[in-house]
């Protein structure tokens, strides 16, 4: 058993923000698989006291929730205006977490066109199938050679769809060498994210999110539709967006308003526009 007493790490926001897929909130408490280990963590509302049970060490806890982030400096220094305060305000102790690249890729190699609910069911379906039972009903995510090597009849069972020869390649190609994902982590952000763009079915947005949660690039700024539909409202007659705001532009823009840590900023106003709908959809 962890715990950890900090008034910069609120977990409810942090698991629920949309960042990570493999976490479910049974009552007062989230259970997940991390690092091919099942992980349950709840967090006491008064104390803010977050105690964590799992057979990984502390230490993988403090580099998994970024702990050695200065979050109080970092929402100090994207805190530009009255938008962003708000949802600073809101959602504060909002961490971003520290994936496991080869899962972070294929996660969200999975996400295109889908919601959280879908993604989340195409990653239990492959880990069942590929992956290592932990406990009863809790599985590994597969590994490159795993996937690399599988009969596609299997892969097509996990409800995939076009993604699934997508997958495959990219297990190929990482566990052959082709690419090496480690690589990245000493590349800057525009060479990075060119270097995963390379891959098939890896755009824009993907590549973002995978550099932000996986290779720290906190200087990454994924455009979906919650940021584009927030920067159109309440950013557009920022003098940068002449003509048309594509996702192109809004990635640039990020980088150039927020700085460095626009990563962090992204996913404040992410969340916030994402629970600011299901609020409006609710009424």
């Amino acid at each position: 058993m962890h715990s950890f007493s900090t008034a910069d790490l609120n977990l409810d926001h942090t698991l629920d923000c949309g960042q990570v897929f493999r976490w479910e909130r049974e009552g007062d408490r989230w259970v997940g698989v991390v690092n091919g280990e099942v992980v349950r963590a709840w967090q006491d509302s008064v104390s803010m006291e977050v105690l964590i049970d799992s057979n990984l060490p502390r230490d993988f806890f403090v580099d998994y929730f970024r702990l050695d982030d200065d979050l109080p400096y970092i929402l100090d220094s994207i805190e530009k205006d009255r938008y962003i305060h708000e949802a600073i305000e809101r959602y504060r102790g909002l961490r971003i977490i520290r994936q496991e690249p080869w899962e972070c890729l294929v996660s969200y190699m999975l996400a295109t066109a889908s919601s959280i609910p879908t993604i989340k069911k195409r990653i239990s379906l492959l880990s069942r199938m590929f992956g290592v039972e932990i406990e009863p009903g809790f599985y590994s995510f597969p590994d490159a050679g795993t996937l690399a090597h599988a009969d596609v009849s299997d892969l097509c069972e996990c409800k995939l769809g076009f993604r699934t020869g997508r997958i495959q390649k990219v297990a190929q190609m990482v566990s052959g060498g082709e690419l090496c994902l480690d690589e990245l982590f000493d590349m800057d952000y525009h060479l990075a994210r060119k270097r995963l763009m390379e891959i098939e079915g890896v755009g824009e947005k993907v590549a973002d999110c995978v550099l932000l949660f996986s290779f720290e690039k906190l200087d990454s700024f994924p455009v979906d539709t919650h940021v584009r539909q927030f920067v159109e409202r309440y950013y557009a007659d920022d003098g940068y967006f002449w003509g048309k705001l594509d996702t192109h532009k809004i990635g640039e823009w990020g980088r150039r308003y927020f700085g460095e840590f626009c990563g962090y900023a992204q996913e404040y106003l992410y969340y916030h526009r994402r629970i600011e709908q299901k609020r409006s959809n609710v009424t």
